[in-house]
């Protein structure tokens, strides 16, 4: 890999990947994305999103060779080239999902230290029982068409069954197939280790052989045992370590480590025994996959994954008693395409139909089917009745659109009324954004009917909010009229093909001149010109320099089609390759559309670099910060085996088509796949909105670009969500925020909608963060008894600036899960440990705090210090008042007295339990455990409301272990390129060659 503007000064790469290094804090699972291998320099290490990638592929190859009547244009088996090239953008999107679901385990703060999750400190019983929920969950999602929520829990499911093989001693016993226990209870299970049974010897080296105890791998009675990592829980003597340098307990008794997450051994002790665990890990990936397909059918399954699947068709139309050309006019359309795809063989699987009717009060139902003919039946019914008044609920419709569509669907909205629904705007906003969706409004707002009826004086500029949701999504705001409808909407079948790519996507405010050009390649075909405003002159010039005024007589280069509102230009075939030109003078706002048929297109996301406890790339929620330096990552979907393409860079375009910067790439693609996946670093987020713009050429030199109309808006606010809980019925769940400032001081406003209605009634909240500073929150859902299981609940996030444009967002995706008996004891995650012990232990103390959470549905009940001289303090403040946190912990105020009043929020040992059922309503509770250093070890209690127990462990000695490594470090001699970095740095640069 050679990274393009850094061939000179080597050295400073050299020292800035050497102290990236020493700065990592840990590591514990297989190695989550392509770039954790950059940052550890194991290039030739098995990814998560590698092992995951690869079994989605050969699964949905094998599934489709399978099925009567359909032939594969490869002749490589499951891998054919040719074949995955066929599988459709949409596929590579839903693969995506699956695999930053998989990769967020080990980026978000609930999950990312939790041994749950990751098979460690010998939590296989309780990490073999999330396992089955997340099977349990897919199935059900799958089974209930909620296909966004299946992925996301297929990801979670393959992340935890991956880190099995990486973490435990199955591989080191000689196993050469899967544990089928983790996924199916009546296979035999082996029992794992106990606590009071030594697992390793000690091990002073690098790499680790045999430190594995003979008596665990007995063919009488063999045990289980996986690695212990960081400081909690306690590792108790005589266990296996996690290892690597990266692992605080290392140095713990016994000495050394198990992980095979990586082929470096500075990261993994047992790292010769990594392709073994990659090779069972994939396996028992492809098994899931092919019991899921098994389970819901084949049919279903490859709707999962979008496979060659017809794009959706999605109209949001206003049924008021002025609509009746209008509900006319998405009829025929929807006519001729169904009547198009007919005669068409390149879906497997017919597409999503879905309408949405409006009016005020009443938005809905949402009618959704994949039959075509039904499809044209809902539309039948529709009667254009009623009404007569304008504004209407327009957003409410278009939320509901968003939510029930596939992702990167395009929504079609017929109305002539203005939105009553305003508020809604930055909840869809952010769900088009989120699911890189296309919002296109045809409006016929015609004075001549007389059918409307204003109930308000409206504003001139009422539709502004359409403009400016079809401008951020990429869409178009087309005002058109009764008379033209039927003919305007001719886009939507422009759009609702296969393999639609955009070429240009501008638009120019103003009356003044604009010019605008497009590159046509050897693989476009029926390339079309969207010119959405009023227009006084236009001029078309092709490659050759040949010229044809759009609005004068019929010309050689292109056909118009003219009417109010909208320019349709089709490009005369055969189409001339090259760069083509277009002049134009507007009156008022213009949008410029190019579109064209292609399998070449690409998917992109923004991601930060991760360096908390695993090191690799994490999709960045919302919208980026202006001035950060973010990572574009890019995967180049549908190159055919006869398409050699290489990529140089992408250009970040302002909505005018002006380029703001230039942003080169490098290839991380896999040999076996298709999809070609590149990523660029943007040294720092333009400050002004930005669509990507990317540029190749094909193997004959000739220019190849491609267009993701859709506008990222940066911005100085940040939203994470922290945790979320699944939705029981009857039930309270809690979603946990932050809110990050990276503005001056200032106040601000957040508001959450769920399109369920299950929120409880709090908020909009405002609120006031200092310069760089956070703030903490959660939200409440109830979600009724009769909701049903498998349903999905979309929440949306909006925080705003009050006294500027600043605004981010967040999207969460929940579920609600059958009201099943608990049975899942709560857990104990660390989250920060101090200790400043001397050798005169009077003199020094230790603390650590601690997020306790109900790992079922029925909620904590009650805590208690059952060990230990210190106090345990209660840090998790009550519901009723919220929690305002900053960066550093920091809570202004008596903010105990103010969560609890008069209740007790410390303990010592010997009390009784701490009730806490009454205040935290399911949501996890922060405790904080200080004590002397002549006490070092402690242990609490913590209970739900099912009566299930767990006991946590508290030391010291782990901190003390993790303090002297830095110690350690930090003696080393100033010079930036010496110390440990810089020999990691030099062995594996000897091994892989030059960068």
């Amino acid at each position: 890999m050679v990274w393009r503007g850094q061939e000179s000064r080597p050295w400073i790469r050299l020292c800035v990947l050497g102290w990236l290094l020493l700065a990592l804090p840990g590591c514990q699972s297989f190695l989550p994305n392509f770039w954790s291998r950059v940052l550890t320099l194991s290039w030739d290490s098995s990814t998560h999103q590698y092992m995951t990638e690869k079994a989605i592929v050969n699964i949905t190859m094998e599934t489709l060779k399978s099925l009567p009547g359909h032939h594969h244009s490869g002749s490589q088996g499951h891998y054919s080239s040719g074949s995955q090239a066929g599988l459709g953008r949409g596929f590579w999107h839903a693969v995506g999902e699956v695999v930053r679901s998989n990769a967020d385990m080990d980026f978000l703060s609930s999950t990312r230290s939790d041994p749950v999750y990751h098979f460690d400190s010998e939590r296989v019983d309780a990490a073999t029982e999330m396992l089955r929920v997340f099977w349990n969950q897919s199935v059900l999602l799958a089974n209930a068409r909620e296909y966004q929520g299946a992925r996301e829990n297929l990801g979670q499911l393959f992340h935890s069954l991956q880190d099995f093989y990486s973490h435990s001693n199955w591989v080191e016993m000689g196993q050469k197939a899967v544990y089928q226990h983790l996924l199916d209870p009546k296979a035999p299970a082996i029992p794992t280790a106990s606590e009071n049974v030594p697992t390793c010897v000690e091990c002073h080296s690098l790499t680790c052989k045999n430190n594995i105890l003979k008596v665990m791998h007995s063919p009488v009675v063999p045990l289980l045992t996986t690695g212990y990592f960081s400081d909690y829980p306690i590792k108790p003597p005589g266990k296996c370590s996690h290892g690597g340098i990266l692992d605080s307990s290392r140095h713990q008794e016994a000495q050394g480590g198990i992980n095979k997450d990586s082929t470096s051994p500075f990261f993994s002790p047992h790292h010769y025994l990594h392709v073994e665990a990659a090779k069972l890990a994939t396996m028992a990936t492809l098994m899931v996959l092919r019991d899921l397909r098994d389970t819901v059918g084949p049919k279903s399954f490859l709707r999962l994954f979008s496979v060659s699947q017809a794009p959706a068709l999605v109209f949001v139309i206003d049924t008021t008693g002025s609509m009746f050309e209008e509900i006319s006019a998405a009829r025929q359309r929807a006519y001729s395409i169904i009547q198009a795809r007919k005669h068409e063989s390149a879906y497997i699987l017919p597409g999503t139909f879905l309408l949405v009717p409006f009016h005020d009060p009443e938005v809905g139902p949402v009618y959704e089917t994949d039959d075509p003919e039904q499809f044209l039946r809902y539309l039948d019914d529709l009667i254009a009745l009623g009404g007569g008044d304008e504004p209407e609920m327009c957003f409410t419709a278009i939320q509901l659109a968003l939510t029930n569509s596939p992702p990167l669907s395009e929504i079609f909205v017929f109305t002539d009324a203005s939105a009553k629904d305003r508020h809604l705007y930055n909840s869809v906003k952010a769900l088009a954004l989120e699911k890189q969706s296309k919002v296109i409004f045809l409006l016929t707002e015609d004075t001549k009917r007389g059918m409307r009826k204003r109930r308000e004086t409206l504003s001139p500029d009422r539709f502004s909010l359409y403009t400016s949701l079809a401008s951020v999504s990429g869409g178009l705001t087309i005002f058109t009229s009764n008379k033209d409808i039927e003919k305007v909407s001719a886009i939507v079948q422009d759009s609702a093909t296969a393999n639609k790519v955009t070429l240009l996507h501008a638009e120019s405010h103003g009356d003044f001149d604009c010019s605008h050009s497009f590159q046509v390649d050897r693989s476009m075909k029926n390339v079309t010109l969207h010119l959405a405003g009023a227009l006084t002159d236009c001029t078309l010039q092709s490659p050759n320099g040949h010229s044809q005024p759009l609005l004068g007589p019929p010309g050689h280069l292109a056909e118009l089609e003219r009417l109010q509102g909208l320019y349709r230009v089709t490009l005369r075939p055969p189409v001339e390759p090259g760069r083509w030109h277009i002049t134009a003078k507007a009156k008022g706002n213009v949008t410029f559309n190019v579109i064209g048929d292609s399998s070449l297109d690409f998917l992109y996301y923004i991601a930060a670099e991760s360096n908390e406890t695993h090191p690799g790339l994490s999709r960045v929620e919302g919208s980026p910060v202006a001035g950060s330096s973010v990572f574009l990552v890019l995967a180049v979907t549908g190159l055919s085996p006869a398409q050699k393409a290489s990529f140089s860079h992408v250009a970040l375009v302002g909505a005018g088509g002006e380029g703001l910067q230039e942003v080169p790439l490098n290839s991380t693609s896999s040999w076996w796949s298709s999809e070609q996946e590149l990523v660029g670093r943007i040294e720092a987020v333009p400050r002004q909105p930005f669509c990507v713009h990317l540029f190749g050429r094909d193997e004959h030199g000739n220019t190849l670009e491609r267009v993701s109309s859709e506008m990222i808006e940066p911005t100085h606010v940040q939203i994470q969500v922290l945790s979320s809980s699944r939705l029981v019925p009857g039930h309270r769940s809690s979603v946990a925020f932050e809110v990050w400032n990276h503005g001056p001081a200032r106040s601000f406003s957040l508001s959450a909608e769920d399109d369920h209605g299950y929120l409880s009634p709090t908020g909009p909240y405002s609120f006031h963060i200092d310069e760089k500073d956070s703030f903490s929150r959660e939200v409440v859902l109830k979600t009724p008894k009769k909701a049903a299981a498998g349903e999905a609940v979309t929440l949306t996030l909006m925080v705003r600036a009050r006294d500027s444009a600043d605004s981010n967002y967040a999207v969460v995706h929940l579920t609600v899960i059958p009201q099943d008996n608990d049975i899942s004891p709560p857990s104990c995650s660390a989250m920060l440990s101090e200790a400043a012990c001397p050798e005169q232990c009077s003199l020094g103390n230790w603390s650590v705090s601690l997020a306790v959470k109900d790992r079922g549905h029925s909620g904590l009940a009650a805590v208690q210090l059952s060990r230990g001289e210190g106090t345990l303090l209660v840090l998790h403040q009550g519901s009723h008042h919220g929690a305002r946190e900053g960066r550093h912990g920091h809570r202004p105020g008596n903010s105990q007295q103010e969560a609890h009043g008069t209740e007790r929020d410390h303990m010592v040992a010997g009390e009784p339990p701490l009730s806490v059922t009454s205040w935290v309503g399911g949501r996890p509770v922060r405790l904080g455990y200080v004590s002397a250093c002549c006490a070092p070890t402690a242990e609490l209690v913590v209970w739900d409301q099912a009566g299930n127990n767990r006991r946590c462990q508290l030391s010291s000695f782990q901190q003390k272990a993790s303090q002297e490594e830095t110690i350690k470090a930090s003696c080393q001699p100033v010079h930036p390129c010496q110390g440990l970095g810089l020999v990691l740095l030099l062995i594996s640069l000897l091994a892989v060659g030059p960068l």
